[in-house]
């Protein structure tokens, strides 16, 4: 429990190293020119597969309105696709063009390089309770 005193330290320091994740992003991808929503979309959609709408608005933590816009973006800039979904006509599926497959790459890459930096300076009992942590947080904030 944290002491009153402390109240919404947790929430700031998740914060503080959210807002460093994202500078530190940008300043790696600088040459792509994009925004933290798209990097995060192509980043997910690196892994080869597609998703429904409401599966990336989940995995990228995106409200669909907002999802929508960062797609049309992509779209435009020919790094996703959208596709009537085989299952249901009525909804799509959301996937990385040949254009854009080098950039998702050079997203979850650029992530995986920073993620490594930080690895190497904790333990593994300190990233478990970060994983326990952020999970509990997306649960009881949902």
């Amino acid at each position: 429990m944290i002491p009153e005193n402390e109240a919404g330290t947790l929430i700031l320091a998740l914060h503080r190293a959210t807002h460093a994740t994202l500078d530190a992003l940008h300043a790696r991808l600088a040459d792509l020119n994009l925004g933290p929503s798209e990097i995060n979309v192509l980043a997910n959609l690196a892994d080869g597969r597609a998703r429904s709408i409401g599966q990336l608005a989940a995995d990228t933590a995106t409200k669909p309105t907002t999802l929508t816009s960062v797609l049309d973006r992509l779209v435009r800039r020919g790094y996703v696709a959208r596709r009537l979904g085989p299952a249901d006509r009525r909804s799509f599926l959301v996937s990385l063009t040949d254009a854009g497959r080098p950039v998702g790459d050079a997203a979850r890459a650029a992530m995986g390089d920073l993620e490594h930096a930080v690895l190497a300076t904790v333990t593994g009992a300190e990233l478990a309770g970060f994983r326990a942590v952020t999970q509990t947080i997306v649960e009881v904030l949902r």
